[in-house]
């Protein structure tokens, strides 16, 4: 599949189950090369990322709604809850601090960069996952959900959570998509 194709054909899926169509270690192994694949600046390899799944998966949104007390409708937690994952996306500010020590005229940069490339990680993982005809939506419920989540999983201080991205079986697909008109966004100069 080529770059276009997987973008296109990435979406956001919110009906999805436990039903992968393939092994969850076909998931983890995917999202290790990705990890190794994906760029960060000066080489600095900031990103972390959690697979969560099984009896992990039902404790992480039990845990999520938890924290909100109620003020998340459990039926949004439970359809993320329903997927057989969630990917947690990191980045480790105890790397980000180190080039900020070496590299002192670009510190304000480094963790603007960190966050840069968990982007670039989460859509390639979740471009990936579509490939391998997995669902999946990316969710941000940090930093309310930060302590929490590093707690569940004894995860170090110094992770900073980036996003949640729940992935499982496709239940039902997405409503078409409306193009749009682009050229208020997109310019060229010569």
């Amino acid at each position: 599949m080529k770059i276009t194709e997987a973008l296109r054909v990435r979406r956001t899926y919110y009906a999805i189950n436990r039903e992968l169509p393939v092994s969850i270690d076909r998931v983890i192994d995917m999202t290790k090369e990705l990890t190794e694949l994906v760029p960060d600046a000066y080489n600095m390899k900031s990103s972390r990322v959690v697979v969560v799944y099984g009896e992990k998966q039902d404790q992480l949104w039990n845990r999520i709604y938890d924290v909100f007390e109620g003020k998340i409708a459990r039926d949004k937690i439970d359809s993320f809850r329903a997927g057989s994952g969630t990917i947690l996306y990191f980045y480790d500010r105890k790397v980000v601090e180190n080039f900020q020590k070496q590299f002192p005229r670009y510190a304000d940069n480094f963790p603007i960069w960190a966050s840069q490339s968990s982007g670039m990680l989460q859509l390639s993982i979740w471009s990936g996952l579509r490939e391998l005809n997995i669902g999946a939506s990316l969710q941000h419920y940090n930093p309310v959900i930060d302590k929490a989540v590093k707690e569940l999983f004894n995860l170090p201080e110094g992770y900073v959570l980036v996003a949640e991205m729940p992935f499982g079986g496709i239940v039902e697909e997405p409503a078409p998509k409306d193009k749009e008109d682009i050229t208020k966004r997109v310019f060229s100069v010569c």
